[in-house]
C-alpha cells in the first residue's frame, strides 16, 4: 500500500493524490461513507458502487466485535467477504465508541474496560487485542487504539490523555508488526494524532506520530465540541509537521464547508455519519444550500433533485421526497441517504478536479456561500 501525491494547489495546501491498496485505488481528497456495523444505513452495496461511486467505506471495530462477533467474521473470511464489498475498507479502532460510554467504562494503562451497550456484558479493549480484532475484520486500513479526550478537556487532562495514547500507539505498532494479515492482502496501520484543542500538545503528538513512518496518519479528537476555528487551527498545526508524502485522515469531519476548509489545509481523507443521519431526518445537502425536506414549501416543488446541476438517475422530485419523508416511508430514508452521499462524493471529486486544474481556491470561494446557506 502506498500513496502518490500528484499535485498541490499553488495558493493553498490542498492536494490531489492516489492511495493504492490491494482492493483498489482511492483518489484523494476522498469522503468515506460510514458503515458502522458492516453496512451504510439504508443503502445497498450496488448503490454505493454505482450510484454513489464510493471508493472506500468504514466499519467500526467496537460494533463489529460485539455483533456479529469475531468468530463469524473469521469464518466468513473477513468483512469484505461477509458484506460483499470488494473495495477498500477502513476500520476505526473503537476507541471513540468505548470512551463515549462514560458511565460504563474504565480507562487504565492496560486498556479500557467497558460494558456492551447491547446486553451489558463486560469486555476489555487493549492495544494488542484491538490489533488482533482489526486483523480478523480484515480492513485495508486499521486505526491505532487511542483515547479521544472531550473537546472541553483542560490542559492537564488533555496532556495525560495524549501521553497514554502515545504509549498505546507504541503497543499497537509492536502487535501489528508481530502479526500478519489473515486473508492474503496487505493491511496498513494509521496512528492517530491527539492533543485536544492545545497547539502545544498537537505539535508534540504530531512529531511523535510522524516518527512511525506509517503509510498514512490520522488526526483525531476534533469536531468533538470545540469551536470550528479551533479545529482549523489544530489541523494547520498538525499538517505543518506530518509528512507531505503521506495521506492525512481527519476523523469524523464533517459538514460540506468543514471538508472544503480542511482540504485547503492539506487533509486528504474524511468520514462522517452526517450525510446518512441527517438524510434520515429530512435534511438534504443540495446545489442551492441545505434544506429541510419536511418543510411545507417543498410539498409542491416538482423539480427534480439535482447535484452539480444533474438530476438523480430516477428523477425523484422534491415534492415526492417530501411526501415520502412525511409519510415515514422507508424509501424516503433511502433516497435521502443516497442523495446526501452522492453530494459528498460529488463535492470531493469536484474539489480534486479543481486542485488538478490549479483553481481550487477560487472555486472554493465561489461555492462556500451556497454550502453555508439554509434554504
Amino acid at each position: 500500500m502506498h500513496f502518490d501525491l500528484l499535485t498541490t494547489d499553488s495558493k493553498s495546501q490542498a492536494r490531489a493524490g492516489v492511495l493504492h491498496t490491494d482492493h483498489g485505488d482511492i483518489p484523494t481528497p476522498i469522503f468515506m461513507p460510514v458503515g458502522t456495523v458492516g453496512s451504510v444505513k439504508a443503502v445497498h452495496m450496488h448503490e454505493l458502487k454505482e450510484d454513489i461511486q464510493a471508493k472506500i467505506i468504514l466499519g467500526n471495530t467496537y460494533h463489529l466485535y460485539l455483533r456479529p462477533g469475531l468468530e463469524i467474521l473469521r469464518t466468513a473470511g473477513g468483512l469484505h467477504k461477509f458484506n460483499g464489498w470488494d473495495r477498500p475498507i477502513l476500520t476505526d479502532s473503537g476507541g471513540f465508541q468505548v470512551f463515549s460510554l462514560a458511565d460504563s467504562r474504565k480507562i487504565t494503562e492496560e486498556g479500557c474496560k467497558f460494558q456492551s451497550h447491547i446486553d451489558g456484558s463486560r469486555h476489555l479493549f487493549t492495544p494488542e487485542n484491538v490489533m488482533d480484532t482489526e486483523r480478523v475484520i480484515g480492513a485495508d486500513i486499521m486505526m491505532a487504539f487511542d483515547e479521544c479526550a472531550p473537546g472541553d478537556s483542560d490542559f492537564r487532562y488533555a496532556k495525560k490523555s495524549m501521553e497514554l495514547t502515545h504509549r498505546w500507539q507504541d503497543r499497537c505498532w509492536k502487535r501489528f508488526n508481530e502479526t500478519e494479515p489473515l486473508y492474503g492482502y496487505n493491511q496498513a496501520l494509521f496512528p492517530i494524532v491527539q492533543g485536544c484543542k492545545y497547539a502545544e500538545l498537537r505539535k508534540i503528538s504530531a512529531e511523535y506520530t510522524a516518527e512511525k513512518d506509517a503509510v498514512g496518519y490520522a488526526i483525531g479528537g476534533l469536531a468533538v465540541g470545540e469551536p470550528t476555528e479551533v479545529m482549523y487551527e489544530m489541523v494547520e498545526v498538525v499538517n505543518a509537521i506530518l509528512p507531505t508524502s503521506k495521506p492525512r485522515y481527519l476523523m469524523g469531519v464533517g459538514t460540506p464547508a468543514n471538508i472544503l476548509e480542511n482540504i485547503e489545509r492539506g487533509v486528504d481523507m474524511f468520514d462522517c455519519v452526517m450525510p446518512t443521519r441527517n438524510g434520515r431526518n429530512g435534511m438534504l445537502f443540495t446545489d442551492h444550500g441545505t434544506i429541510n425536506i419536511k418543510n411545507k414549501k417543498w410539498e409542491r416543488c416538482f423539480e427534480p433533485i439535482t447535484i452539480g446541476g444533474k438530476q438523480m438517475e430516477d428523477g425523484y422530485t422534491y415534492a415526492y421526497l417530501h411526501h415520502l419523508i412525511k409519510a415515514e416511508e422507508l424509501l424516503g430514508l433511502q433516497i435521502a441517504s443516497i442523495h446526501n452521499l452522492q453530494f459528498y462524493l460529488w463535492l470531493v471529486t469536484t474539489a480534486r478536479e479543481h486542485i488538478i486544474a490549479g483553481d481550487y481556491t477560487e472555486w472554493k470561494s465561489g461555492i462556500m456561500p451556497t454550502l453555508m446557506t439554509r434554504v
